[in-house]
């Protein structure tokens, strides 16, 4: 069965909607809401978590920046393989190179990645950080941690920017949903 014989089948177009931000900025809760949103709408999606990735497919990398590219680069894959499949791809990874997030822009067609800046402060990031990463990095006991000790570049021309330090859940689902309708990317969302 083709690329077009799914789309018609799941009555909807596929992409890859690919949130970026530093870590706890609320990629990981984004993609969970959104999910639930697409399933509810009758959407075939799958959530990559770089956090689940990192201990299986991505368990053997490590955080040196060529160790972070290849990171990036296998996300990109799966997804690249899952969206030809006609399933929504909703990637959360702090992907913090715009250069390999552009790499993986270049795997797929106009309009089939979309890019999310989850813009979040640090100090904000550091509040909502439940497993007290930043605090071992500050502390020295994690090295290479983007926000602290490694950086993180803002995407220079993002789909969507979401300020979650301002927004909360819905709206930011809401304004995804939004974008992914007036792309005729998906016919109808819930919301």
């Amino acid at each position: 069965m083709g690329e077009l014989d799914k789309r018609k089948l799941n009555g909807h177009k596929s992409a890859v909607i690919w949130l970026t931000g530093l870590p706890s900025a609320g990629k990981s809760t984004i993609a969970s809401a959104f999910g639930k949103e697409l399933l509810q709408s009758g959407i075939h999606s799958i959530i990559l978590d770089g956090d689940q990735l990192r201990k299986g497919l991505n368990s053997d990398l490590g955080f040196s920046p060529a160790d972070r590219a290849e990171n990036v680069r296998r996300v990109g894959e799966v997804a690249r393989f899952l969206m030809h499949n006609n399933i929504m791809v909703i990637v959360a990874v702090v992907s913090p190179c715009e250069a390999e997030r552009q790499k993986v822009r270049g795997f797929f067609e106009k309009d089939r990645f979309v890019e999310v800046f989850v813009d979040c402060p640090v100090e904000v990031c550091e509040e909502r950080d439940y497993r007290g990463l930043y605090a071992k990095a500050r502390r020295g006991d994690i090295v290479d941690f983007t926000g602290v000790t490694a950086s993180y570049e803002k995407p220079r021309n993002p789909e969507i920017h979401l300020r979650t330090d301002s927004l909360d859940v819905p709206k930011c689902v809401c304004m995804i949903c939004d974008y992914l309708v007036s792309r005729e990317i998906i016919n109808f969302c819930n919301k």
